[in-house]
């Protein structure tokens, strides 16, 4: 055996490997001549290279050399990467074959950043021979390798990214035919998507119902899906690879997104609970983000998408059984179209992982997705056509009436006369509790279940109406249930007379009125008792109290006491704590006055902080006078409300009753008593006497005509109580302050004369006369003032000025007048002013500040102390109460000071504070930020003379 030629090319095979270093010759792929497809995918070598360059070694050619060839990429200065195979024709013909590497495949593309394809193939290199020539398609790379007999060619193929996820290597005719027979497939896929799409819409135009539109999304987001994968969009818009993805994964979102819609619009989730209309939100909020995701990494969104479809078919099954269970038929009967949603996920999931790799799989998906769309909108259109004009007008006359009166709430009853025996419908029977024929028997078993003080009423109905063969029943009455409760029910029949002429039968209907009856007595209860406290009121209170004086009058009985108590400073509980609190406090006083009261006593609340009593239990002046001395020992306990211990006092009225007067004459009698020892200060028992309130109602009308007198002749003035700038101890402005010196009674204080004023009107005028007097003598004293300090003035503003229309061109016309300076002239108006009509309030108060008037919040923190409305006032100026400055040595005194003064700093306000009596108070409110001080530590109220010398050559107080 001759070995030497043998040996010489084992040895330059050795040395050829040797250069290679770690690579090893390729084995050729034989390409038979009947083959109609090879698939490459997994017999490629791939390479990774950091530069533009990659070296391999060939395939061993006829002579079993292994070459190594470098090719170098068409992307220079940069990572490539490479796919290496061999081909070889052992034929004696020529073979041309079609090297095909798809742009996009759903299998094996992943589920959380699934491939959503591009160009897979930048070029193909031969070994020997000229490169293969690129066929132009849009939906894979495709080059044409010819191959002469005999030939083995190595190819290196520069991808385009390291993602290669098929490559076959396909007869021309071959995968031109495969090509074809998909085309009619796809056309007929995207021809049902198509229509399916549009065929709802148009029911939505047509029908209305919002199931429609939300399966008009579903079917077309699904049409846009099918477009994308069966290359019909690539066709119309020439879309680039690198969009492509894009587009594709935008489609998975919206698909994802209309399906969530579909099933939260279909099963009406809002309906069941709150708690739907959650997660369903927030699901989209989700998808939402997704397609902003989308803008960065397709890849990212499409895998939200995917795994919001496995979800959503998941938790959709879950929600859908739950209500089938439930009767809901609208559930039911999406069961099927479900499942087969529930199957193509599986199916997809399948795919997307690579556990199944037919080619038909994927064409196959998205005709299921265009099935279930088909399912779905059969569902809609049997639901939503069910009961429709062509049912209409199957229905009898018996029917609609029976459906007549379902729809009313109504139920049948029925007394078959010759056999006894009465039948009602389950509906009665269910709302009572009774089991099916509990209500079914003869009549004297249905009159056993009504209400005892009925029986005999309906007993004498049914019995007329059997005896004269004629007229109708109309009768409410109450009938026991299973519980032992009565529940109200009205029945409405008439009797039906044979052809005997004696009555057969009567036959109505039977509803139930319960919840109507409830409401009619909680009317009845509400018209004669206080809504808060559940006392009678003052209509049920006077008609106890005339019955007591018949009563007197007719048997010779004792004669009733009437007692009024007026609860002393409750105002300043609403003010200062809240209307919730004061609502609470009349509930423990309501509560603590009846406990003592007697069984044949009466107690009410007459209006706001007033009680009345009648007192049928005590007749004698000393037993009188312990009960009412009792019930003003009982409100003087503190009452805890929360975290608040508020303490009471009551000014007593007692009237002794004359049976020749009226009931409201006797109450009024106790009123005036009361009105008196309030008048006195309150806390104390005052007893009616006839002259004492004529002389009380004389003395009011006589000093109301004098305060008319003083207004007209001059006897009003003012006085100025200064306020000073703590930044230089000077006095910045004036509160001016109401003065009625009497001819004959000498001064007579404020609280005297205003209340007078504010109940017969002439507070409004007084309002005015103030507001002229001080802006005139304010312009004066600015023009004795240089620079840019000028002084300004506070005027107290009544709630009868405020709601008035006429406060604005009031304002105005001073201003006009006077000339003063803007925002100097400031109206002092209170929290609970303001929020007697917060919205008027608000529209008036923004008018004057536009005029250049001043604003200032009086006694705040006292009232409501509402934030929310306070930032809607246009006030400049916030005035602390001086029960905050002036409150001891309370730990809790500056930090409530400093919160308030940085609550008005953040609202662009400046604080006035009232009551600063000491210099400890004074430094403390400087440091604390408060601008200005009002107290009578720096002046009491003085005349405008002093004010005016005052303001030529100001004084500070030493620091």
């Amino acid at each position: 055996m001759h070995v030497g030629p043998i040996v010489k090319r084992l040895l330059v095979l050795l040395f050829l490997v040797g250069l290679s270093g770690h690579a090893v010759a390729l084995e050729a792929i034989s390409v038979p001549l009947d083959a109609k497809t090879i698939d490459l995918t997994h017999a490629v070598e791939r390479h990774s290279e950091q530069t533009d360059k990659v070296q391999v070694s060939t395939a061993p050619g006829a002579d079993g050399i292994v070459r190594r060839i470098e090719v170098h990429s068409s992307r220079p200065d940069g990572p490539s990467d490479w796919a290496v195979f061999a081909l070889s024709n052992p034929s004696d013909e020529q073979i041309d074959r079609l090297l095909v590497a798809p742009h996009y495949q759903l299998i094996r593309s992943g589920v959380l950043w699934p491939d959503l394809g591009s160009q897979r193939v930048v070029a193909v290199t031969p070994s020997e021979g000229f490169p293969p020539e690129q066929v132009q398609s849009g939906q894979a790379d495709i080059y044409r390798i010819t191959l002469d007999p005999g030939a083995v060619i190595t190819f290196v193929v520069e991808l385009h990214s390291e993602a290669l996820p098929q490559l076959h290597l396909w007869q021309p005719d071959a995968y031109e035919d495969s090509v074809n027979s998909y085309t009619l497939y796809h056309g007929i896929v995207l021809g049902i998507a198509g229509l399916l799409a549009l065929f709802l819409s148009v029911l939505f135009v047509v029908k209305g119902t919002a199931m429609f539109p939300a399966t008009a999304a579903l079917a077309w987001a699904v049409f846009a899906y099918t477009s994308i994968d069966f290359g019909f969009w690539n066709r119309i818009f020439a879309l680039a690879p690198a969009n492509e993805q894009f587009w594709r994964g935008g489609t998975e979102v919206l698909l994802a997104g209309a399906l969530v819609v579909f099933l939260y619009t279909y099963l009406h989730l809002h309906r069941w609970h709150v708690r739907y209309s959650h997660i369903a939100i927030l699901w989209l909020l989700g998808l939402i983000v997704a397609f902003g995701i989308l803008v960065v990494d397709p890849s990212v969104a499409a895998g939200l998408a995917r795994m919001s479809l496995g979800l959503t078919a998941v938790v959709g099954l879950a929600v859908i059984l739950f209500l089938a269970l439930r009767n809901f038929d609208r559930a039911i009967m999406l069961i099927p179209a479900w499942a087969v949603l529930v199957f193509w996920v599986v199916g997809s999931w399948l795919a997307v992982t690579g556990k199944i790799h037919y080619s038909a799989v994927q064409p196959a998906i998205a005709g299921g997705l265009v099935l279930i769309v088909m399912l779905i909108a059969f569902t809609i259109m049997q639901h939503a056509f069910a009961g429709g004009a062509l049912a209409q007008g199957l229905i009898s006359d018996a029917e609609q009436k029976a459906l007549a009166m379902v729809g009313a709430g109504d139920a049948v009853w029925d007394w078959d006369v010759s056999r006894d025996r009465v039948e009602a419908s389950r509906q009665v029977e269910h709302s009572l509790g009774y089991p099916p024929g509990g209500l079914e028997g003869p009549a004297r078993h249905f009159l056993s279940l009504l209400h005892p003080g009925d029986q005999e009423r309906f007993t004498a109905v049914l019995d007329a109406v059997v005896t004269q063969r004629r007229g109708r029943i109309n009768q409410a009455f109450r009938l026991r249930s299973a519980d032992g409760h009565y529940l109200w029910f009205t029945l409405r029949a008439r009797p039906i007379v044979g052809t005997d002429g004696e009555v057969m039968r009567c036959t109505g209907t039977i509803s139930d009125i319960n919840d109507a009856k409830i409401a009619e007595e909680r009317l009845m209860q509400d018209a004669i008792h206080d809504n808060l406290t559940g006392l009678p009121n003052r209509q049920l209170f006077l008609d106890r109290l005339q019955f007591a004086l018949a009563r007197s009058r007719a048997e010779g009985v004792a004669e009733p006491t009437v007692l009024v108590f007026l609860l002393d400073r409750f105002k300043s509980v609403n003010e200062r704590f809240g209307h919730s609190v004061g609502d609470s406090v009349m509930l423990a006083v309501g509560r603590r006055l009846s406990r003592l009261l007697r069984e044949q006593d009466t107690l009410a609340r007459l209006q706001g902080d007033a009680f009345a009593a009648i007192i049928l239990s005590e007749t004698s002046q000393d037993g009188l006078d312990a009960v009412a001395a009792e019930m003003m020992s009982a409100l003087k306990t503190a009452i805890s409300v929360g975290e608040h211990d508020i303490f009471l006092s009551a000014s007593v009225g007692m009237g002794f009753t004359d049976p020749q007067q009226s009931a409201e004459a006797q109450l009024q009698g106790a009123e005036t008593a009361a009105y008196n020892a309030k008048r006195q200060g309150g806390d104390q028992i005052e007893t009616y006497s006839g002259a004492a309130a004529t002389n009380i109602r004389a003395s009011r009308f006589e000093l109301e005509a004098e305060l008319r007198k003083a207004l007209d002749g001059g006897g009003i003035e003012l006085a100025y109580q200064p306020i000073i700038k703590l930044s230089d101890r000077l006095p910045a402005g004036f509160e001016a302050l109401l003065r009625w010196e009497h001819p004959t009674r000498g001064k007579i204080p404020p609280s005297e004369f205003i209340p007078v004023a504010e109940e017969s009107g002439l507070i409004v005028q007084l309002g005015l006369f103030a507001m002229e007097r001080a802006a005139r003598e304010l312009a004066g004293w600015q023009a004795m003032v240089e620079g840019e300090n000028m002084p300004f003035v506070s005027i107290n503003v009544s709630s009868q000025q405020l709601l008035r229309h006429d406060l604005i061109n009031d304002v105005k016309a001073v201003m006009t007048r006077t000339g003063v300076a803007p925002g100097t002239l400031k109206l002092e108006i209170t929290e609970t002013m303001v929020m007697q009509n917060p919205e008027y309030a608000s529209k008036v108060l923004a008018r004057i500040k536009e005029m250049g008037a001043g604003l200032s919040l009086d006694d705040f923190g006292t009232g409501y102390s509402s934030l929310a409305y306070l930032e809607r006032f246009p006030f400049d100026t916030i005035k602390i109460d001086r029960s905050f400055v002036h409150c001891g040595e309370s730990q809790t005194r500056p930090i409530i000071l400093r919160s308030v003064i940085a609550l008005a700093h953040e609202l662009g306000m400046e604080v006035i504070a009232e009551g600063a009596e000491t210099e400890s108070d004074t430094e403390q409110l400087r440091q604390l930020g408060c601008e200005y001080v009002q107290g009578f530590y720096y002046g009491r109220p003085m005349t405008a003379q002093m004010v005016q010398q005052l303001v030529r050559r100001p004084v500070a107080r030493a620091s």
